[in-house]
């Protein structure tokens, strides 16, 4: 007996070496990397096999301590399976209240010599758990994707990784990636992939390093965010499609011809092969959120992943959160003319033209479709002129960076009405991505282009895609059981709240779903936080008071709130909270 226990300690501490050994090399993506992790696994199952001869050979007054180590192996082998998962988590940790508990026991009822054989098996409990622990945290130090520190950053407890994944492998097609795991206890939280739009705008630009990402740019360095989305949940940022960001094609005719069916199946494709990456989320509560064009993007990749998990259960998709976003053209569109008026940014003259003589919609497809009419060009050049170029249409309160405001030219808004991120955060955030030290850290390269833009200049996208409606595929999903947010920034005068509004309550009608939270105030701290109304308990419509088009930018405390609460699956806040 002896023998055996002095072989499980000298296997234990061969297990701590190799692991020492294989974080010191942790940069090395080679095949050492992987020789080092098969050993640590050939390592770990010498000391299941150890332990179970002790068992098997000492049965006899021993029932307990042969209960304890028989918890321990199905403690040990949970996290082959799947050790990230809460429910997996709470059993663990019953199993060893449980194991302790029935040490207790045997510690009235047997020898002293029994009490020593069964502290040592608590000892050797702990150990294997350590072990197990271990395997994650260090597969995660030693991960060729891992950032190791960002130029600027300041100390964070959390583990990040960026890099690509091929997604054509005949025409070498990447898409890039950032991802910033939870703040704490990442293992119990779920994974959500945000997606910007555009179609063809950053999400690591946009959505990490200016949004609800842990960081955002301030001079040389970073600082930050309070209100990052990863406090809830391990944050996965993609830029999609392929010659948006630092993803690319070493197939320039791949940058031809782009639309939502390309984009959707490739988005699809990423996220196979990134769960091949990283093992530990395959099986992982998995939600989408993004904004803008991604009310396309969003729910065109649900439907993928519902489709593809009737053959082969791959994705466990718990939700889908869409920030004033592209539904249906029309009405998404034209609600900008009320919203211009009612916020007093056009005269009741121009309300009266831009509502019958040429909408908002009419204008974007002749625009779009080359046949600009000269009464649309008449009634869109009045409306410029009214509302300014030096008001943000995507935070009609908000300050404009004079800097930036002329940037880019967006497909929401082409020719006369400029998009920005914000006021002169996208300046910071070009300057910080175009850092050569900073695209080594995130293990980046610029390939067929010579600068990182916040939007595509390369791509070209079926712009004409935008008639296609999408809030029919947010039916069929709400349909097979997948909960569906959609929130609007209420100063966003590009995708307003009163079209969204309009459109969810239709859909609503349409599927028969009851109002399960009537229309209502929620809160955030002593304030409102916004307004909220839902259905069925499956379909919600909420508004982030004072927000903008990127909701997580202008009020990430808000947006934080109304993230917690997709999550969770539950209410938004009914009452306010006094700060302490």
């Amino acid at each position: 007996m002896e023998d055996l226990w002095s072989q499980i300690e000298k296997l234990k501490n061969e297990n701590q070496e190799l692991q020492e050994h294989n974080t010191k090399l942790m940069e090395d993506n080679g095949s050492l990397h992987l020789r080092l992790q098969k050993l640590t696994c050939e390592t770990e199952e010498r000391i299941r096999s150890t332990a179970f001869a002790v068992i098997t050979k000492h049965d006899a007054p021993l029932s307990k301590l042969k209960a304890l180590f028989m918890i321990t192996f199905v403690i040990m082998r949970a996290p082959r399976k799947n050790a990230t998962d809460v429910k997996s988590r709470i059993q663990k940790r019953v199993l060893i209240f449980l194991s302790l508990f029935s040490v207790k026991r045997c510690r009235h009822k047997r020898s002293r010599n029994m009490h020593s054989v069964a502290w040592r098996a608590v000892v050797m409990v702990a150990t294997l758990l350590q072990i197990c622990s271990s395997r994650e945290l260090e597969s995660n130090l030693s991960h060729p994707n891992r950032i190791i520190k960002l130029p600027g950053q300041p100390q964070v407890s959390f583990q990040q990784f960026s890099g690509y994944v091929t997604v054509d492998d005949r025409k070498h097609r990447a898409l890039f990636y950032y991802f910033a795991e939870a703040e704490m206890d990442p293992s119990s939280k779920p994974l959500v992939l945000w997606l910007n739009g555009g179609p063809g705008c950053s999400s690591v630009g946009v959505g990490a390093f200016s949004e609800n990402g842990p960081f955002r740019p301030k001079g040389e360095v970073l600082v930050r965010n309070e209100y990052s989305w990863n406090k809830e949940a391990n944050m996965l940022y993609l830029e999609t499609p392929a010659g948006v960001g630092f993803s690319f094609s070493s197939d320039s005719s791949d940058y031809e011809g782009v639309n939502d069916q390309i984009t959707a199946r490739d988005n699809l494709v990423f996220l196979q092969r990134w769960f091949a990456k990283f093992p530990q989320y395959k099986g992982r509560d998995l939600y989408i959120t993004g904004e803008s064009y991604a009310g396309h993007y969003v729910p065109q990749l649900a439907q993928l992943m519902v489709d593809f998990n009737k053959k082969e259960k791959v994705f466990n998709l718990r939700g889908i959160a869409l920030g004033n976003p592209v539904l249906e053209f029309s009405t998404d569109f034209n609600s900008r003319a009320e919203f211009f008026w009612s916020h007093g940014l056009i005269s009741d003259s121009t309300y009266r033209i831009f509502t019958s003589a040429c909408n908002y919609s009419r204008y974007v497809s002749e625009y779009y479709r080359g046949s600009l009419s000269s009464i649309c060009q008449r009634v869109m050049s009045q409306v410029t002129r009214e509302t300014s170029r030096f008001v943000d249409k995507y935070d009609v309160t908000l300050d404009v960076c004079i800097s930036s405001v002329l940037s880019q030219s967006m497909v929401l808004s082409p020719q006369q009405v400029t998009e920005r991120v914000d006021v002169c955060v996208e300046d910071e955030t070009v300057s910080y991505l175009n850092r050569k030290d900073v695209q080594a850290a995130l293990h980046a390269n610029l390939i067929s282009v010579t600068k990182w833009t916040v939007c595509s200049s390369v791509i070209e996208y079926e712009l004409l895609n935008l008639e296609v409606p999408t809030i029919s595929i947010v039916g069929s999903l709400v349909k097979s059981g997948i909960p569906v947010l959609v929130y609007s920034g209420d100063q966003d005068s590009v995708i307003p709240l009163t079209g969204s509004r309009t459109l969810v309550q239709r859909l609503a009608n349409e599927l028969g779903l009851k109002t399960t939270i009537p229309y209502r105030a929620w809160f955030e701290g002593e304030q409102v936080g916004g307004w909220t109304q839902v259905y069925g308990d499956v379909l919600a419509f909420a508004t982030v008071r004072g927000a903008s088009h990127e909701a997580p930018f202008s009020q990430p405390e808000r947006s934080l709130v109304l993230f917690r609460a997709f999550l969770q699956g539950r209410p938004l806040p009914e009452t306010f909270t006094y700060a302490p």
